[in-house]
Order: structure tokens, then C-alpha cells, then sequence
């Protein structure tokens, strides 16, 4: 199985209900960050591809169609090199949305954590926002630089910007299938993330 959609999008600018279109669309199984949580392989994988060792894209994304979120948003421009024919998703909210989302969300995961090795902190914390995630102004930046990168990197014609509430039809015209009877899936939603964390306002 190859990767038939990739993913270039930051966590929370809507990965979750993608990966949940993706799957009710045929491009199921579809990686997330969930996969590596659930998943202890995965887990082992994708730590030692942070930590530094050679990606085996074919191993990290065995049984796989699609790919959204970190931590393979992080590696999209090995990924579309490794999988050319891959349609192209760019997930997008608005930068002040995003950090809005992420900072209820994301960051209290990341601090919260005891884990040394979780993707949480290597990867996302470190690697992605230089030791600075909890920066406002920094992490609004590299949020930004990482759209305008995706933008002049894919070619338009491989390329969807799919912005939150854009439902089916972009992203079904992009992968030229048809749409679903089925509303487009809305997921992970700030409340629910703080709620499965059992994190209080």
C-alpha cells in the first residue's frame, strides 16, 4: 500500500475531522498523531525517526493510504518526494485561530507531559517550534512560515487548501470522488480535547 493523501497542516486546523473524511472517502486507514498514541510499534517507530535515525516511509506507514497531522506533517516535504503521485491537503484555519486552538489544547498536552519521549515534546515542542511552543508571536511565525513553505513548495494543480468549514465539496472535487449523503465529520473540538484530558478552565 502506498500513501495516496498526504497531509501538510499543523494539529489543530481541523486534522481529525480530515482524517475521519478521508476514511469515510476510501483513503482509510488514515495516520494521525492517534495512531502513534494507540499504537505501541507505531510509537517505537516514529520516536526513533525524532530522535534522529533514517525514515523507512515504507515501514512508518504500512497498511496506511493517508496521512494528516503531526507527526507526519512534520516530514511533508520528504513525504510528497517519497509518494509523487500523493494528492496534496493542505488543513488551515486562520493563524489567531490556530494558536487560540492550540494553546487550550496542545501546549497544556505538551506541558503536562512526563514522558521525555513523547512526539509531544521532540518532535512538536522541539523540533517544529524550537524549544518555544508556549512563544505566542514565535509559534503564530513558524505556523505561518509552514503555510507559506507548503504554498511555494506543491505545485497548485497537487495542491488543496482545505480551510476549516469547507466541508465535502473542495476535498472530494481534489480527489475525484463523489460526495457523501454523510455531513462532513466534525471532530476533536477544543472542548473535547481539554475533556478527554480532564483539563478544567
Amino acid at each position: 500500500m502506498s500513501l495516496m493523501v498526504i497531509g501538510t497542516g499543523f494539529g489543530r486546523t481541523g486534522t481529525d475531522s480530515m482524517r475521519e473524511a478521508l476514511t469515510m472517502l476510501g483513503f482509510g486507514p488514515c495516520h494521525h498523531m492517534s495512531e502513534v498514541m494507540g499504537h505501541a510499534k507505531q510509537k517505537r517507530l516514529w520516536r526513533a525517526l525524532a530522535r534522529g535515525e533514517a525514515p523507512d516511509w515504507a515501514q512508518l506507514f504500512a497498511g496506511y493510504k493517508s496521512c494528516v497531522d503531526w507527526p507526519s506533517a512534520f516530514y511533508w516535504r520528504e513525504l510528497i518526494e517519497a509518494y509523487p503521485q500523493a494528492r496534496v491537503i493542505l488543513t488551515w484555519r486562520s493563524p489567531e485561530s490556530w494558536w487560540e486552538s492550540f494553546e487550550k489544547t496542545l501546549l497544556p498536552a505538551i506541558a503536562g507531559s512526563t514522558d521525555q519521549e513523547s512526539l509531544g515534546i521532540p518532535l512538536v515542542a522541539n523540533q517544529v517550534f524550537g524549544g518555544r511552543p508556549q512563544d505566542r508571536a514565535h509559534a503564530i511565525a513558524v505556523y505561518r512560515d509552514n503555510v507559506e513553505a507548503v504554498l511555494n513548495t506543491v505545485p497548485a494543480g497537487r495542491l488543496l487548501v482545505h480551510k476549516v468549514g469547507d466541508g465535502w465539496a473542495p476535498l472530494c472535487s481534489h480527489l475525484g470522488v463523489p460526495v457523501p449523503e454523510e455531513s462532513y465529520p466534525a471532530r476533536n473540538t477544543t472542548q473535547e480535547f481539554r475533556s478527554a484530558l480532564g483539563i478544567v478552565q
